[in-house]
C-alpha cells in the first residue's frame, strides 16, 4: 500500500472576545475527501522536515505566515488506498490572515465545538491532543 506523508498544522489562537484558546479547522474543496474538516496541511517534499513543510504549505493555503512550535503527535492511518502518516504540529501565526485558496470553508472551534464539525478519520485520531490545548480562562 502507498504511503502518503504529511504535515498538519494545529493553529492556535486565543479569542480575544471569549478567552477561551481555539484552534482553525478547515473543510476540504477537492479530492476524494471534499467536503471532510481537518487540520490545514500537505504533502512533504522530498527533503523537507515535517515543520519546514508545514510553513510552505500554510503560506501557499492560507497566505500566512506560522510559526511550528513543536509537534504534538503523529497519526497513523490506513485509509482504503493508501497509508497516511501525519505530522501534527502546534503553530502560531506570525503575519496574514489565513485566506481560503484551496479550501471551502472554515472555523475557528473551541473544547466546546471541537467535536461540531465532521473531522476527517485520520484528523479524529489527534483531537484528544488538541482538546487537551482548549482551555480557557475560568475552566
Amino acid at each position: 500500500m502507498k504511503t502518503t506523508t504529511v504535515s498538519g498544522a494545529v493553529i492556535l489562537r486565543t479569542n480575544p472576545l471569549t478567552h477561551q484558546n481555539e484552534i482553525f479547522s478547515t473543510q476540504r474543496g477537492y479530492g476524494d475527501f471534499k467536503g471532510g474538516w481537518e487540520i490545514p496541511g500537505g504533502k512533504l517534499e522530498p527533503g523537507e522536515t515535517p515543520e519546514q513543510c508545514i510553513v510552505r504549505e500554510i503560506r501557499e493555503e492560507l497566505a500566512t505566515e506560522v510559526k511550528a512550535e513543536k509537534i504534538l503527535g503523529v497519526v497513523d492511518y490506513d485509509y482504503p488506498t493508501f497509508h497516511l502518516t501525519m505530522h501534527c504540529i502546534l503553530c502560531t501565526i506570525i503575519s496574514g490572515e489565513l485566506k481560503l485558496l484551496e479550501h471551502e470553508a472554515a472555523k475557528w472551534v473551541n473544547k466546546k465545538t471541537l467535536y461540531d464539525v465532521e473531522w476527517l478519520p485520520a484528523d479524529k485520531l489527534i483531537l484528544p491532543a488538541i482538546e487537551k490545548l482548549l482551555v480557557s480562562e475560568g475552566n
